[in-house]
């Protein structure tokens, strides 16, 4: 079973400058909650027990969230608030799940997975990119099914608007397993509109074996200078490890750039809304 995920949080988030020119984008509140803490939930709904977060020294405000617990002791002691109360048992819920390490030379999401090598202690684990919200439906979770029936690695796939090929991982599919999941025959990573093999992208969900590792370590630097997880990936497959995509049923949001964020805000409250109100038609 899938019970280890890592999250990498070490990259500065100039898409939403100037707020993280202050603040970790992670912490920023969606709808009253940071965004970091719909990516746990979903990992604890989703049967998750140790959580790996990679950061920088520029990051350390999040470590700092998590394990600030003299700041809650001495709230609590002088103001006795239930909210601030579920809020700090919320947070210690939180801090048993996680430990840090650091990347503090921006060179990728792959360096950022090689990093976590030392704590991974099972053939497959999870990794879940921070910009990328799945709501309504467990994403997590539904791969951890099809993982679990395949027995094969799994990323979470979407269909994007072709003029858009440049900005994702893009896949080649091959054959059909079931409605919702494909063998993959290729990934490239940000392919020009004319060599993508598809519009079907990868999006920020992933269940990984741990011989990425090796590949990794021995991977050159790719566009941008920086180590490419989807490079790492296309060596397994040319290597006939087999991946899967499988195409989730929740609704994607891209917190990661200040329209998405504003975005996201509006359609989780709207979420919580439409929530509220069938609670309250069923009073």
């Amino acid at each position: 079973m899938i019970k280890q995920a890592i999250i990498p949080l070490a990259g500065l988030g100039t898409r939403l400058l100037p707020l993280t020119s202050v603040f970790a984008k992670e912490l920023l509140p969606i709808n009253g909650k940071p965004g970091i803490e719909y990516i746990l939930d979903e990992c604890i709904e989703a049967g998750i027990k140790d959580i790996i977060f990679i950061i920088s020294k520029k990051k350390i405000m999040i470590k700092n969230y998590f394990f600030n617990d003299s700041f809650y002791k001495k709230i609590i002691k002088k103001k006795k608030d239930p909210r601030i109360i579920k809020e700090y048992k919320k947070i210690l819920k939180y801090k048993k799940m996680i430990k840090f390490v650091f990347q503090n030379k921006p060179l990728g999401t792959g360096d950022a997975v090689l990093k976590t090598k030392k704590f991974i202690k099972n053939k497959f684990f999870l990794m879940l990119l921070p910009d990328d919200l799945i709501i309504k439906q467990n994403c997590t979770k539904s791969m951890i099914r099809v993982h679990k029936k395949f027995k094969s690695s799994v990323m979470a796939s979407m269909r994007v608007d072709k003029r858009t090929v440049s900005r994702w991982g893009i896949y080649k599919l091959g054959k059909k397993l079931d409605k919702k999941n494909y063998i993959i025959n290729d990934v490239n990573e940000k392919p020009s509109i004319k060599s993508a093999p598809s519009n079907k992208a990868v999006i920020g969900r992933y269940i990984l074996p741990t011989t990425i590792f090796s590949k990794l370590k021995n991977q050159k630097p790719g566009k941008g200078g920086e180590i490419h997880i989807t490079d790492a990936i296309q060596s397994l497959i040319k290597d006939n490890n087999r991946f899967i995509a499988h195409n989730f049923l929740g609704k994607y949001l891209d917190c990661g750039s200040m329209n998405g964020y504003i975005n996201s805000t509006l359609e989780i409250s709207k979420l919580w809304n439409y929530v509220w109100l069938e609670l309250v038609m069923l009073v």
